[in-house]
């Protein structure tokens, strides 16, 4: 007699993946952003070009990293309010 083996689906939630997904594109987003707003600035200073566009692409993203990180410390949930709320401050003209 052969037996048959249950295997239960994961118990991931679905939409994890997508808000993930959409959390990384904005961080993309976030960088281009921040990166390209200095550009001519970086050559009037005499910094090379990547550098500038680097560092302010990567201080963009880290201060929307940490708001998130901040949120989820208060409750140990991060719900997409909070999320909305920490890439909202990193767009100037949204304000």
């Amino acid at each position: 007699m052969k037996t048959k083996k249950i295997v239960k689906e994961p118990t991931t939630n679905p939409k994890t993946g997508i808000v993930l997904s959409n959390i990384l594109m904005r961080i993309l987003a976030v960088f281009a952003a921040s990166g390209l707003s200095v550009l001519g600035a970086g050559a009037v200073v005499g910094i090379d070009a990547i550098t500038a566009v680097a560092m302010a692409g990567l201080l963009g993203v880290a201060s929307v990293i940490e708001r998130m990180a901040r949120s989820f410390l208060d409750d140990g949930k991060l719900t997409l309010s909070e999320i909305n709320d920490a890439f909202k401050k990193s767009d100037k003209r949204s304000e």
